[in-house]
């Protein structure tokens, strides 16, 4: 998808999860370790915009039945308007697979990128929210992984108690770096916050230079139209083939 251009939600990739009451994804119940951290970049990975020449701050909250954006399974996308009237909101899936990731016991999530608008990049994430519950039967299905070997693997076991309300919340676990460096800069302050190894980490990420990252045992996920369920489970596929598990 060519970049440089902010997308229309029209032109947001289609999401595989669609039905009204999506089941819980495949990964979640196979029984197999997942990563310990789920690391993102924000510009075309989270949401489909440059944040420094697409957003002309500053932002507001728009309500979402002013929105022209479209709604996830189980909750309307949280749209954001700049003083020109453009209007910013993540990729269909992110809200709710950041919502699902940051209620796995054992996980956590951060972010790593090169915006240099690093303040203007916490303001939106903080305007924007999560859905404020999951899907009939997810909670269940968090529960059966909370019990699991793999829950144990990823140094969980019991579950999380505090429900991120906004999206900035998802990432208390595992924390924002976003400023103009390397990637390995990131990580390594990452991987010093968190205590999590490079080798328990799965980064997604938009730029091919950024694969820079495995060279330290982190493993990246190439993609090209965002955050995607069908991206999400690619990568963790991706992890566990690099952990020698399938």
């Amino acid at each position: 998808m060519a970049k440089g251009k902010k997308l229309k939600p029209s032109d947001y990739p289609a999401s595989p999860l669609s039905p009204s009451s999506p089941p819980p994804p495949s990964w979640l119940l196979d029984n197999l370790p997942i990563p310990r951290l789920f690391v993102f970049d924000l510009d075309y990975t989270l949401w489909p915009f440059y944040s420094d020449i697409h957003i002309s701050p500053p932002v507001k909250p728009v309500q979402p039945d002013a929105s022209s954006s479209s709604s996830s399974s189980s909750s309307i996308i949280t749209t954001l308007a700049d003083r020109n009237g453009e209007l910013f909101s993540l990729y269909p899936d992110a809200p709710l697979i950041l919502r699902l990731l940051a209620a796995l016991p054992g996980v956590k999530i951060a972010v790593a990128s090169k915006s240099p608008v690093g303040d203007l990049c916490r303001e939106v994430l903080k305007q924007l929210r999560l859905p404020p519950s999951l899907p009939p039967g997810w909670a269940e299905a968090i529960e059966e992984y909370a019990a699991s070997e793999a829950a144990n693997a990823a140094g969980g076991g019991s579950n999380k108690t505090t429900v991120p309300k906004k999206v900035i919340d998802a990432f208390s676990s595992g924390g924002l770096e976003i400023y103009e460096s390397s990637k390995l800069r990131h990580f390594e302050v990452i991987a010093r916050r968190t205590g999590v190894p490079y080798s328990e980490m799965l980064f997604f990420d938009d730029e091919r230079p950024n694969l820079e990252v495995e060279t330290v045992g982190v493993t990246m996920r190439l993609i090209r139209d965002g955050l995607t369920w069908e991206e999400l489970a690619r990568g963790i596929e991706q992890w566990r083939g690099n952990q020698g598990l399938v």
